[in-house]
């Protein structure tokens, strides 16, 4: 059996929109770690993720993610990261994938 079971209106309090890389950009001092700019649809968000082993600038820029937009934010190397994005990863976490959408979706979209 799965550990951890949630209700389902645990799940329902969960916030996960679309949103859009606008920007990546480097942080001092860090070396796993972007500051990302994500349009949700309503507004634009600052999100710290460590990624930066597995994607380049290059990959990141105009791609579509998940994001957790309700989650507590949270201070990382003095930047307020203002939600998650969501990725698959292996147990070592050799690899690591942003989750995106299928097809193209309007950014903002929620996630059901």
């Amino acid at each position: 059996m799965t550990e951890g079971i949630i209700s389902f209106s645990d799940w329902q309090k969960l916030d996960l929109r679309v949103g859009k890389i606008l920007e990546v950009e480097d942080i001092e001092e860090a070396d796993k770690l972007y500051k990302l700019t994500v349009d949700i649809g309503d507004e634009k968000r600052i999100v710290c993720a460590g990624i930066k082993e597995y994607y380049s600038k290059e990959e990141l820029k105009d791609k579509k993610i998940v994001l957790f937009v309700n989650l507590a934010p949270r201070k990382l190397k003095g930047i307020e990261s203002q939600g998650m994005i969501l990725a698959a990863c292996t147990e070592d976490e050799s690899e690591v994938i942003l989750i995106s959408p299928e097809k193209d979706i309007e950014v903002g979209s929620r996630v059901r």
